[in-house]
């Protein structure tokens, strides 16, 4: 049995939430909950919470023993992105986007 969580419009750009999603990929979900606690990056935190997320809603179903779970799937997809312009120099402006990420998490038995 597959439980699944998803994050929706996170402002993090998704390459850099797809390098904290490497290193916790196909860990234990105790293991990989600890390893992100203690990782000095923003889309640890946000990782961390989907991961959470998932497991309380493994937690509804009685067929699934949460102690034995681990991240089968985890990636990260672009979001709608925040278009802001600059003000340079000599009166031009440059455009700033601003990235989001649709985070998703299956986690499923041993």
């Amino acid at each position: 049995m597959e439980a699944k969580a998803v994050g929706k419009s996170i402002r993090i750009s998704p390459q850099k939430a797809r390098l904290v999603a490497d290193v916790v990929r196909g860990m234990d979900v105790d293991k990989a909950i600890t390893t992100l606690r203690f990782m000095p990056k923003k889309g640890a935190g946000i990782l961390r919470k989907v991961i959470e997320s998932a497991v309380a809603n493994a937690t509804q179903d009685d067929q699934i023993d949460v102690d034995n779970l681990y991240i089968k799937k985890i990636f990260i997809d672009g979001g709608p992105s925040l278009k802001r312009i600059r003000p340079r120099a000599m009166g031009r402006a440059t455009k700033i986007i601003k990235r989001t990420s649709h985070v998703t998490v299956v986690l499923d038995e041993i």
